[in-house]
């Protein structure tokens, strides 16, 4: 192993140095094109900023190797550096890390301005131990908008002395102008990202209003088909609307997508239950228990369970067990292999005398609304005790 100081050489870094020679002069007309070049490649291929800012630093140095350190934060520690788009003869180590607070790179970054180092590997053991030579090496900082570090620019000479105060003052001009074309870069991709999502939103509304129009259709024509009066009508329609609103708010609370890709992932059964409950809850809760691991719904799903849930808990508060003090209500469901098996019991309610006369709309809302919208299975079981509800759904409708 290569013997390395372990106390930095006085003349480690000697960017003093820079002023201090004899300039061996700049052709600022291949600058200019150099910056025309970057500026082109933001325009049309902004993944080619940094490599060609790399190749034109060697151009205009006659530098044997240069390339991208780039910062990389990462959790628990200082960062480390990353090295990428290199050139020249150390162009084998693309890929490599360098430690953020044990290397040029480093103080560069720090010192924010162009640093000069002299055989770095005297001091940094990583550089000792890969082998490499570096007579002198020049840094510029990359940063970004508000400071956002982006990493160094490096080139190396194979001879020391060569570096000036000319090549240092390009080398920066060249890197300020990246930085600045890089947040803007970033900038438009933010406002495309913020359009994007936009879009998305608008499209997302368009299509739960349509769904929302749909619903309500096909609720008016159902609620005057069962109706017997219009205050009767306005009544039913009235609940209905109102479930279909605590469902929409819920929905409003939550985002995501539904397992086919479409937008509006939504908020919980257990949300649902409780916003469904709430009206027959308000004179004593223990009359409605609920028993089922909570879980994530989609807007199809809640929208569908609200009416479903909703035309159970009407039907009860009218004929069932929560028309009687006496009378309560449970809810349970379990998962049973890829279904969610729902159970409801009314118990403590009017006897059931004539079950086949009291299926009517609700009933015929509800199977449909199980089987045809959500794919599932659903039972009436009309015992003299009480109401029992059975349905199952896939998992994957939910």
């Amino acid at each position: 192993m290569p013997f390395v100081d372990t106390v930095p050489p006085p003349d480690l870094y000697i960017t003093a140095e820079l002023e201090r020679r004899p300039p061996k002069g700049i052709d600022y007309q291949v600058e200019k094109l150099a910056l025309k070049d970057i500026a082109g490649q933001m325009l049309d291929h902004p993944e080619q900023v940094l490599p060609r800012l790399v190749e034109r630093a060697m151009q205009l140095t006659g530098a044997a190797s240069a390339g991208i350190s780039a910062f990389e934060l990462e959790h628990g520690s200082a960062g480390i550096f990353r090295w990428r788009d290199l050139r020249g003869k150390l162009a084998s180590f693309e890929g490599a890390t360098t430690p953020r607070d044990y290397s040029p790179c480093g103080v560069c970054l720090d010192r924010f301005e162009p640093t000069l180092t002299r055989h770095p590997e005297r001091y940094y053991a990583w550089i000792a131990e890969a082998g490499v030579v570096c007579p002198e090496a020049l840094l510029v900082p990359l940063y970004m908008a508000h400071g956002q570090p982006l990493g160094t620019l490096w080139i190396v000479a194979e001879e020391a002395g060569y570096f000036d105060a000319g090549h240092a003052g390009v080398m920066q001009e060249l890197a300020s102008f990246v930085g600045i074309a890089l947040a803007v870069l970033q900038n438009q991709c933010r406002l495309q990202e913020a359009l994007d999502r936009q879009e998305m939103l608008t499209r997302e509304m368009d299509h739960r209003v349509s769904n929302v129009f749909a619903i309500v259709d096909g609720m008016i024509h159902a609620s005057r088909l069962s109706a017997s009066s219009v205050d009767g009508y306005a009544q039913s329609l009235s609940g209905r609307l109102h479930a279909l609103a605590a469902a929409h708010a819920l929905v409003r609370e939550g985002g995501g997508t539904e397992p086919d890709g479409t937008p509006g992932s939504a908020g919980t059964l257990h949300a649902l239950i409780r916003a469904i409950f709430k009206p027959y809850e308000a004179a004593d809760r223990s009359r409605i228990a609920v028993n089922g691991d909570d879980l994530p719904l989609g807007n199809r799903a809640m929208t569908s369970l609200a009416l479903v849930f909703h035309e159970l808990a009407t039907n009860a508060a009218k004929y069932g067990a929560l028309s009687q003090q006496a009378g309560c209500v449970s809810v349970s469901w379990a998962r049973q292999g890829d279904t969610l098996a729902f159970r409801w019991q009314e118990e403590g309610g009017p006897r059931i005398q004539e079950p086949s006369q009291r299926q009517g709309f609700g009933s015929i809302l509800v199977r449909n609304t199980l089987t045809r919208q959500l794919g599932g299975a659903f039972e009436l079981d009309w015992r003299e005790p009480g109401l029992v509800v059975r349905f199952s759904l896939p998992l994957s409708r939910l």
